[in-house]
Protein backbone atom coordinates (compact mmCIF):
# COMPACT_ATOMS: atom_id res chain seq x y z
CA UNK A 1 0.00 0.00 0.00
CA UNK A 2 2.79 2.34 0.68
CA UNK A 3 4.34 1.69 -2.46
CA UNK A 4 1.14 2.55 -4.00
CA UNK A 5 0.65 5.43 -2.64
CA UNK A 6 4.66 6.65 -3.26
CA UNK A 7 3.61 5.76 -7.04
CA UNK A 8 -0.03 7.74 -7.06
CA UNK A 9 2.09 11.01 -5.40
CA UNK A 10 5.01 10.81 -7.91
CA UNK A 11 2.60 10.65 -11.25
CA UNK A 12 0.41 13.20 -9.62
CA UNK A 13 3.68 15.16 -8.95
CA UNK A 14 4.78 14.43 -12.61
CA UNK A 15 0.93 15.85 -13.99
CA UNK A 16 1.73 18.82 -12.12
CA UNK A 17 4.99 19.53 -13.71
CA UNK A 18 3.94 19.12 -17.05
CA UNK A 19 1.00 21.09 -16.93
CA UNK A 20 3.08 24.87 -16.77
CA UNK A 21 2.82 26.23 -20.23
CA UNK A 22 6.79 27.82 -20.25
CA UNK A 23 10.00 25.89 -20.75
CA UNK A 24 12.11 29.54 -20.55
CA UNK A 25 15.90 30.36 -19.74
CA UNK A 26 17.00 33.37 -17.96
CA UNK A 27 20.31 35.25 -17.67
CA UNK A 28 21.18 38.09 -15.68
CA UNK A 29 23.97 39.85 -16.20
CA UNK A 30 25.19 42.09 -13.82
CA UNK A 31 28.99 42.88 -15.14
CA UNK A 32 28.04 46.54 -15.19
CA UNK A 33 27.54 46.74 -11.44
CA UNK A 34 30.81 44.62 -10.32
CA UNK A 35 32.41 47.81 -9.35
CA UNK A 36 29.67 49.45 -7.30
CA UNK A 37 30.03 50.32 -3.95
CA UNK A 38 26.79 49.00 -2.87
CA UNK A 39 26.61 46.25 -1.21
CA UNK A 40 23.55 42.86 -1.68
CA UNK A 41 22.36 40.73 0.26
CA UNK A 42 24.62 37.85 -0.40
CA UNK A 43 27.43 40.78 -0.94
CA UNK A 44 27.83 38.33 -4.06
CA UNK A 45 27.35 39.32 -7.54
CA UNK A 46 27.65 36.58 -9.22
CA UNK A 47 25.46 34.67 -6.69
CA UNK A 48 23.19 37.73 -6.80
CA UNK A 49 22.41 37.06 -9.89
CA UNK A 50 22.38 33.27 -10.17
CA UNK A 51 19.60 33.90 -7.72
CA UNK A 52 17.47 36.46 -9.48
CA UNK A 53 17.75 34.15 -12.43
CA UNK A 54 16.22 31.31 -10.30
CA UNK A 55 13.60 33.65 -9.14
CA UNK A 56 12.63 34.50 -12.56
CA UNK A 57 12.67 30.92 -14.19
CA UNK A 58 10.60 29.66 -10.95
CA UNK A 59 7.98 32.74 -11.49
CA UNK A 60 7.45 31.84 -15.61
CA UNK A 61 7.68 27.89 -15.73
CA UNK A 62 6.24 26.62 -12.29
CA UNK A 63 3.19 29.43 -12.52
CA UNK A 64 0.07 28.47 -14.34
CA UNK A 65 -1.06 30.85 -17.16
CA UNK A 66 -3.98 28.95 -18.67
CA UNK A 67 -6.39 26.54 -17.94
CA UNK A 68 -5.06 24.27 -20.68
CA UNK A 69 -2.62 21.48 -19.71
CA UNK A 70 0.53 20.92 -21.62
CA UNK A 71 2.80 18.23 -22.42
CA UNK A 72 6.39 18.59 -22.01
CA UNK A 73 6.74 18.83 -26.03
CA UNK A 74 4.51 21.40 -26.18
CA UNK A 75 5.42 24.24 -23.96
CA UNK A 76 6.34 27.23 -24.98
CA UNK A 77 10.21 27.66 -25.61
CA UNK A 78 11.54 30.89 -24.57
CA UNK A 79 14.45 32.98 -23.37
CA UNK A 80 14.79 36.25 -21.22
CA UNK A 81 18.00 38.33 -21.07
CA UNK A 82 18.04 41.00 -18.69
CA UNK A 83 21.01 42.71 -18.52
CA UNK A 84 21.25 45.10 -15.47
CA UNK A 85 23.47 48.30 -16.03
CA UNK A 86 22.74 50.45 -12.69
CA UNK A 87 21.42 50.21 -9.68
CA UNK A 88 19.21 53.36 -8.00
CA UNK A 89 19.22 51.85 -4.47
CA UNK A 90 19.45 48.90 -2.53
CA UNK A 91 16.55 47.40 -4.23
CA UNK A 92 16.02 49.54 -7.38
CA UNK A 93 18.01 49.08 -10.62
CA UNK A 94 17.67 49.72 -14.48
CA UNK A 95 18.68 47.69 -17.39
CA UNK A 96 17.56 45.74 -20.75
CA UNK A 97 15.03 42.91 -20.86
CA UNK A 98 15.12 41.16 -24.31
CA UNK A 99 12.55 38.21 -25.08
CA UNK A 100 12.88 35.51 -27.96
CA UNK A 101 10.36 32.70 -27.95
CA UNK A 102 10.31 29.69 -30.58
CA UNK A 103 8.06 27.42 -32.41
CA UNK A 104 8.40 23.85 -33.23
CA UNK A 105 7.41 23.15 -37.28
CA UNK A 106 5.80 19.86 -37.42
CA UNK A 107 6.77 16.35 -38.88
CA UNK A 108 10.86 18.25 -38.32
CA UNK A 109 13.71 19.27 -35.69
CA UNK A 110 13.23 22.62 -36.87
CA UNK A 111 12.05 25.21 -34.40
CA UNK A 112 11.57 28.75 -35.75
CA UNK A 113 11.14 32.60 -34.21
CA UNK A 114 7.69 34.13 -33.79
CA UNK A 115 8.83 36.62 -30.98
CA UNK A 116 12.27 38.31 -30.63
CA UNK A 117 12.22 41.88 -28.88
CA UNK A 118 14.64 43.44 -27.85
CA UNK A 119 13.62 46.30 -24.83
CA UNK A 120 15.25 49.86 -24.56
CA UNK A 121 17.68 50.58 -22.11
CA UNK A 122 15.51 52.44 -19.58
CA UNK A 123 13.87 49.36 -17.91
CA UNK A 124 13.31 49.91 -14.55
CA UNK A 125 12.23 47.63 -11.46
CA UNK A 126 12.73 46.77 -7.90
CA UNK A 127 14.14 43.32 -7.27
CA UNK A 128 14.49 42.04 -3.28
CA UNK A 129 16.31 38.54 -2.86
CA UNK A 130 14.44 37.76 -0.01
CA UNK A 131 10.83 38.16 -1.61
CA UNK A 132 9.47 35.96 -3.79
CA UNK A 133 8.28 37.23 -7.03
CA UNK A 134 3.91 37.22 -7.71
CA UNK A 135 1.62 38.35 -9.77
CA UNK A 136 -2.20 38.93 -9.89
CA UNK A 137 -3.22 40.83 -13.28
CA UNK A 138 -5.63 43.09 -11.81
CA UNK A 139 -3.00 43.95 -8.82
CA UNK A 140 0.49 46.07 -9.60
CA UNK A 141 3.13 44.19 -7.14
CA UNK A 142 6.31 45.36 -8.98
CA UNK A 143 7.71 46.37 -12.84
CA UNK A 144 9.69 43.15 -12.98
CA UNK A 145 6.51 40.98 -12.29
CA UNK A 146 4.11 42.67 -14.06
CA UNK A 147 6.39 42.49 -17.14
CA UNK A 148 7.86 39.05 -17.14
CA UNK A 149 4.03 38.27 -16.78
CA UNK A 150 3.15 40.51 -19.87
CA UNK A 151 5.37 39.16 -22.50
CA UNK A 152 4.43 35.67 -21.06
CA UNK A 153 0.46 36.63 -22.51
CA UNK A 154 1.83 38.45 -25.07
CA UNK A 155 3.88 34.79 -26.33
CA UNK A 156 1.32 32.82 -25.46
CA UNK A 157 -1.45 34.65 -28.37
CA UNK A 158 1.12 34.50 -30.99
CA UNK A 159 2.14 31.27 -30.27
CA UNK A 160 -1.71 30.25 -30.16
CA UNK A 161 -2.36 32.66 -33.36
CA UNK A 162 0.21 30.72 -35.00
CA UNK A 163 -1.59 27.16 -34.69
CA UNK A 164 -5.49 28.47 -34.53
CA UNK A 165 -6.58 31.48 -36.87
CA UNK A 166 -7.40 34.33 -34.09
CA UNK A 167 -6.38 31.89 -31.21
CA UNK A 168 -4.58 34.18 -28.87
CA UNK A 169 -7.56 36.89 -28.56
CA UNK A 170 -7.66 35.46 -24.62
CA UNK A 171 -4.55 35.95 -24.09
CA UNK A 172 -3.61 39.54 -25.59
CA UNK A 173 -6.50 40.80 -23.23
CA UNK A 174 -4.72 39.69 -20.22
CA UNK A 175 -1.85 41.50 -21.64
CA UNK A 176 -4.07 44.61 -22.03
CA UNK A 177 -5.16 44.19 -18.23
CA UNK A 178 -1.89 43.79 -17.30
CA UNK A 179 -0.83 47.26 -19.07
CA UNK A 180 -4.12 48.97 -17.47
CA UNK A 181 -3.40 48.04 -14.10
CA UNK A 182 0.53 49.19 -14.48
CA UNK A 183 -0.11 52.25 -15.98
CA UNK A 184 -3.18 53.29 -13.27
CA UNK A 185 -1.46 51.92 -10.30
CA UNK A 186 2.35 52.95 -11.05
CA UNK A 187 2.20 55.92 -13.69
CA UNK A 188 6.23 56.54 -13.20
CA UNK A 189 7.06 53.33 -14.92
CA UNK A 190 8.04 53.59 -18.09
CA UNK A 191 6.78 51.29 -21.24
CA UNK A 192 2.45 51.12 -20.01
CA UNK A 193 1.72 53.74 -21.54
CA UNK A 194 0.96 54.86 -25.33
CA UNK A 195 3.30 58.08 -24.80
CA UNK A 196 6.07 55.93 -23.02
CA UNK A 197 7.53 56.14 -26.87
CA UNK A 198 7.97 53.80 -29.96
CA UNK A 199 8.57 50.55 -28.83
CA UNK A 200 6.39 51.14 -25.43
CA UNK A 201 4.92 47.69 -24.13
CA UNK A 202 1.68 49.89 -24.84
CA UNK A 203 1.98 49.19 -28.42
CA UNK A 204 2.54 45.20 -29.00
CA UNK A 205 -1.23 44.63 -26.75
CA UNK A 206 -2.45 47.67 -28.59
CA UNK A 207 -1.55 45.82 -32.18
CA UNK A 208 -2.87 42.69 -31.11
CA UNK A 209 -5.91 44.32 -29.78
CA UNK A 210 -6.79 46.50 -32.43
CA UNK A 211 -9.28 45.32 -34.82
CA UNK A 212 -7.84 47.05 -37.07
CA UNK A 213 -4.89 45.30 -37.66
CA UNK A 214 -5.90 41.67 -37.76
CA UNK A 215 -4.77 40.71 -40.79
CA UNK A 216 -1.47 40.37 -39.22
CA UNK A 217 -2.38 37.89 -36.72
CA UNK A 218 -4.67 35.95 -39.33
CA UNK A 219 -0.90 36.27 -41.23
CA UNK A 220 0.70 34.03 -37.90
CA UNK A 221 -1.78 31.20 -38.65
CA UNK A 222 -1.02 31.13 -42.74
CA UNK A 223 2.63 31.54 -42.59
CA UNK A 224 3.11 29.45 -39.50
CA UNK A 225 0.61 26.71 -39.48
CA UNK A 226 -0.46 26.60 -43.37
CA UNK A 227 3.24 27.50 -44.31
CA UNK A 228 6.29 26.06 -42.31
CA UNK A 229 3.96 23.29 -41.28
CA UNK A 230 3.24 22.25 -44.89
CA UNK A 231 6.87 22.57 -45.75
CA UNK A 232 7.63 18.58 -45.72
CA UNK A 233 3.89 18.12 -47.21
CA UNK A 234 3.72 20.28 -50.00
CA UNK A 235 6.80 23.16 -50.43
CA UNK A 236 4.88 24.68 -53.31
CA UNK A 237 1.64 24.93 -51.60
CA UNK A 238 3.44 26.26 -48.06
CA UNK A 239 5.56 29.24 -50.13
CA UNK A 240 2.51 30.17 -51.16
CA UNK A 241 1.04 30.42 -47.68
CA UNK A 242 4.07 32.10 -46.90
CA UNK A 243 3.64 34.77 -49.51
CA UNK A 244 0.12 35.52 -48.50
CA UNK A 245 0.64 35.60 -45.47
CA UNK A 246 3.55 38.48 -45.78
CA UNK A 247 1.19 40.16 -48.13
CA UNK A 248 -1.33 40.35 -45.28
CA UNK A 249 1.48 41.62 -43.00
CA UNK A 250 2.00 44.45 -45.80
CA UNK A 251 -1.63 45.23 -46.21
CA UNK A 252 -1.55 46.47 -42.17
CA UNK A 253 1.61 48.30 -42.98
CA UNK A 254 0.04 50.24 -45.68
CA UNK A 255 -2.41 51.53 -43.19
CA UNK A 256 -0.08 52.30 -40.58
CA UNK A 257 3.56 51.92 -41.48
CA UNK A 258 6.10 51.27 -38.68
CA UNK A 259 3.36 49.58 -36.36
CA UNK A 260 6.05 47.49 -33.62
CA UNK A 261 4.71 44.51 -33.96
CA UNK A 262 5.06 44.64 -38.18
CA UNK A 263 8.65 45.53 -37.30
CA UNK A 264 9.15 42.34 -35.35
CA UNK A 265 7.17 39.86 -37.05
CA UNK A 266 9.84 40.35 -40.71
CA UNK A 267 12.53 41.13 -38.26
CA UNK A 268 12.32 37.59 -36.74
CA UNK A 269 11.33 35.89 -39.79
CA UNK A 270 13.77 37.56 -42.28
CA UNK A 271 16.38 34.84 -42.24
CA UNK A 272 13.90 32.15 -42.21
CA UNK A 273 12.43 33.78 -45.30
CA UNK A 274 15.55 33.87 -47.41
CA UNK A 275 16.59 30.35 -46.67
CA UNK A 276 12.74 29.34 -47.86
CA UNK A 277 12.83 31.17 -51.30
CA UNK A 278 16.62 31.02 -52.16
CA UNK A 279 15.63 27.71 -54.00
CA UNK A 280 12.49 29.16 -55.18
CA UNK A 281 11.48 30.41 -58.70
CA UNK A 282 12.49 34.24 -59.86
CA UNK A 283 8.30 35.26 -59.91
CA UNK A 284 8.33 34.28 -56.20
CA UNK A 285 11.22 35.59 -55.19
CA UNK A 286 10.25 39.22 -57.09
CA UNK A 287 6.63 38.97 -54.79
CA UNK A 288 9.12 38.47 -51.89
CA UNK A 289 11.23 41.24 -52.86
CA UNK A 290 8.77 43.76 -53.83
CA UNK A 291 7.00 42.70 -50.27
CA UNK A 292 9.77 43.02 -48.08
CA UNK A 293 10.96 46.38 -49.60
CA UNK A 294 7.45 47.87 -49.34
CA UNK A 295 8.13 46.86 -45.18
CA UNK A 296 11.29 47.61 -44.51
CA UNK A 297 14.26 48.92 -46.92
CA UNK A 298 16.70 47.37 -44.53
CA UNK A 299 16.18 43.95 -45.19
CA UNK A 300 15.09 44.28 -48.51
CA UNK A 301 18.80 45.28 -48.87
CA UNK A 302 19.31 41.42 -47.63
CA UNK A 303 17.63 40.04 -51.04
CA UNK A 304 18.02 43.36 -53.45
CA UNK A 305 19.02 40.90 -55.93
CA UNK A 306 16.08 39.12 -56.24
CA UNK A 307 14.58 41.70 -57.77
CA UNK A 308 14.78 40.09 -61.14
Amino acid sequence: MRKCIILLVFMALCCMASAQEFRCTVSVNTEKLATTNQTYETTDTKKFAEDMKEAMETFINNRKWTNLDFEQHEKLDCSISLVITRRTSATDFMGQMSVQMRRPVYNSNYTSGLFNHLGINDFMFTYNETQPLDFDPNTFFDNLSSTMAYYCYIMLGIYFDSFGRMGGTAFYEMAQTICQTAASVSPEQKGWKQTNGSKARYWFMENHTNSAYEALREAYYLYNREGLDLMTKDQVKARENIIMALKMVQQVNKMKSNLLSVVQFVDVKMQEIISIFTPATPDEKKQIYLIIKDISLVNANKIKDWNI
